[in-house]
């Protein structure tokens, strides 16, 4: 996964964890995609005080996902839901009973809510 994509995955998990600074200052790199010059004028700070705080701010959140894995967990059980949904989607098309394809349709809906 790239780096980009999992830090703002888990700014969304942990994000609140971080001081407020922090989390405005990953924000604006990561999500809104603003450069370190232009993060610093708007704060007024120095570019190398925002390249320092982004690092700071990007080792928590791998040190919480490393301590707390919810991201890995979240990830595994969409795996695993997918995973089922392809397997009910092969029932469902090689079924012919009415009876096994609304039971079919009924769970697969309730687990695409999941995914």
């Amino acid at each position: 996964m790239e780096k980009n994509v999992k830090v703002s995955m888990l700014m969304s998990i942990y994000g609140k964890l971080l001081t407020e600074k922090q989390y405005e200052i990953l924000d604006n790199y990561y999500n809104s995609d603003l450069s370190l010059s232009e993060i610093a004028e708007n704060m007024n700070i120095t570019r190398q005080a925002v390249r320092d705080i982004i690092k700071k701010g990007e080792n928590k959140l791998f040190e919480f996902e490393e301590k707390l894995e919810i991201m890995k967990r979240t990830l595994q059980q969409e795996k695993k839901i997918n995973d089922v949904l392809s397997e009910l989607t092969k029932l469902q098309t090689n079924s012919s009973d009415k009876q096994v394809q609304k039971v079919l349709n009924h769970i697969m809906q309730e687990l695409s809510c999941l995914a």
